[in-house]
């Protein structure tokens, strides 16, 4: 995942109404990724980025290892979902509070082929 403001916060936005301006600041807290296999992995910042020269090393952050190929799954794919909850905190008017707003998306992805590391 590419992180930025509107992927994984912090984004801040304000809006004015009636002389009163009220700013809002919105960050994931926490992404809980299902993996299609089964598993639910939930990581608490963006995660690291896979690198090629990486090779097999684990996710120093938060990772998934697939131990069997998409093969018997739906149109021979994984269906992830991964849904992020977001925290956002408010101010203005006199007053300030916190919200919570939860979205989802989906992928599928497709494992051709899993290797044996020792």
């Amino acid at each position: 995942m590419n992180q930025s403001a509107t992927t994984f916060g912090p984004n801040t936005a304000s809006a004015s109404a009636g002389g009163i301006t009220v700013t809002a600041t919105a960050k994931v807290s926490k992404i809980v990724w299902r993996m299609g296999d089964g598993i639910s992995v939930t990581c608490s910042g963006p995660g690291t980025p896979y690198l090629a020269s990486e090779g097999m090393a684990q996710s120093p952050t938060c990772g998934h290892v697939y131990s069997k190929t998409s093969t018997d799954a739906q149109s021979h794919k994984y269906q992830l979902t991964a849904t992020s909850t977001w925290a956002i905190d408010w101010q203005g008017g006199g007053a300030a509070g916190q919200l919570t707003e939860v979205r989802q998306t989906n992928v599928q992805v497709a494992i051709g082929e899993v290797q044996v590391v020792r």
